[in-house]
Formats: structure tokens, C-alpha cells, sequence
């Protein structure tokens, strides 16, 4: 797995077409990546997203681009962790594999003291705000035969305020925060780092709980003691 740092704030359209790029021409042994960098400031909609859910965008460019979900704003403060994967090598389905995403964004902001959710329905990480949930992590992704790529966005130190530019992720009112706001004071370079490694360590975990129920469902097949499913 390599880990590389981008140079920032970086334009949106030029790394996701070198996404593109990366995706199109690797095969079965291309080491899987992950890119972490910062953003100019952008809105971008996800394949099927609706204009309608830009509100004011106050100058901002827009892009429409091929991940999943409806609108999001990247700029800078925010960590960007691109994940260019073969799923098919770590054993994963899309789904498992949003839900080893989001698990991996909750271990980080425990680790950092700060308690985070799932919200049913609304893929991505949440955190308590003003006795309700703001987001504080989005998802989104595209997968290409079994290779997946785009990733997740962390809000760290940011400006917020182009949030209410949008229908965050097509949800009207959908509150925002990042790490500093919530009392957490990390640098872009160490969110980056605690992050990317927690995410290598998640695969490698379960690929390697993957191996251990592959080799028990063997043992089990070979067991002349283990009861019988043939009629």
C-alpha cells in the first residue's frame, strides 16, 4: 500500500482525472494507493446529483464528477483521503466496504477524544451539535469493475461557511462542524497520517478475519464429526 502526501490546496478536476486515469489503467498486481491532500475551494455533485441542492455558491466553481451522493463543498483545512483500491483483494463488498470507512473515521475521533456515529440512512460521520448531529465526515465513492476510488473528506480546521451554500450530501439544514470546533486540535498532516494508518490496519484486519472463516468453514467441510447438510 503507498501512501502519498499531494501537493495543496489542490485543484478538484486535475486529481480526480488522475484518479480516473490511475483506475483505468491498472490490473490485478497495481499496488493500491492512498492519496491525502487538501482542496482549492469546490463544490462537486456526485453523478446523479441534483443541481437543486445548490443554493448559493457564491462564486465557488462546481464540478459534477462520477462518485456517488448528491453535493458537498472541499476546501482547504479539510483532509482529503482518496482510497484507490482493489476491493476484490481485501475481500470487499461496496457496502462492507463504506461501513470499514466510516468505522475507521469513528476509531480516529475517539482516539482523539471525541465520540461519532453512523446516521441511518445518511452515509458518513456524525458527532453531537447544539443537542442534534452534524456531520463532520462524507463518503463517496466509485467503484469500476472491483476497483474503487474518490474516498472520504474529514473536515479538520476549515471554513465552514460554504456549507450553507448547499444541501449538504441532499439534505436540507444538515448541520457541519470540523475537529477545531469540536475542541480538537490536530494538524491536517496528523489527522492525515492517523487516519491512512488506520485504514491499512482496518483492510489488513479483515482480510485477515476473512482468512481465519475461510480456513474454520474448510476445517468444518473435512470434519467427519460436523453434522451433515446433505438430504
Amino acid at each position: 500500500m503507498r501512501v502519498r502526501w499531494l501537493p495543496g490546496p489542490a485543484d478538484y478536476d486535475t486529481v480526480w482525472q488522475a484518479m480516473r486515469r490511475f483506475t483505468q489503467a491498472r490490473g490485478p498486481e497495481t499496488p493500491d494507493e492512498l492519496w491525502l491532500l487538501e482542496h482549492a475551494p469546490v463544490y462537486t455533485l456526485g453523478q446523479a446529483g441534483r443541481h437543486d441542492h445548490l443554493l448559493n455558491t457564491a462564486g465557488i466553481p462546481v464540478v459534477q464528477c462520477d462518485r456517488g451522493g448528491q453535493v458537498t463543498y472541499h476546501g482547504p483545512g479539510q483532509l482529503m483521503l482518496y482510497a484507490l483500491l482493489d476491493l476484490r483483494r481485501h475481500g470487499l463488498y461496496v457496502r462492507d466496504y463504506v461501513a470499514l470507512l466510516e468505522a475507521v473515521v469513528i476509531r480516529c475521533l475517539a482516539d482523539a477524544g471525541l465520540g461519532a456515529q453512523r446516521l441511518a440512512g445518511a452515509p458518513g460521520v456524525y458527532v453531537g451539535h447544539e443537542g442534534g448531529l452534524a456531520k463532520i465526515a462524507a463518503l463517496g465513492l466509485r467503484v469500476r469493475r472491483q476497483y474503487a476510488y474518490h474516498g472520504l473528506a474529514l473536515n479538520v480546521d476549515m471554513d465552514l461557511a460554504p456549507f450553507a451554500g448547499i444541501n449538504p450530501c441532499g439534505y436540507a439544514g444538515m448541520a457541519t462542524t470540523d475537529l477545531k470546533s469540536c475542541g480538537v486540535s490536530w494538524s491536517l498532516r496528523r489527522a492525515g497520517e492517523h487516519l491512512s494508518s488506520a485504514l491499512v490496519a482496518a483492510l489488513a484486519d479483515h482480510l485477515a478475519d476473512q482468512h481465519v472463516r475461510v480456513s474454520r468453514q474448510e476445517n468444518s467441510a473435512h470434519d467427519p464429526s460436523s453434522p451433515s447438510l446433505a438430504h
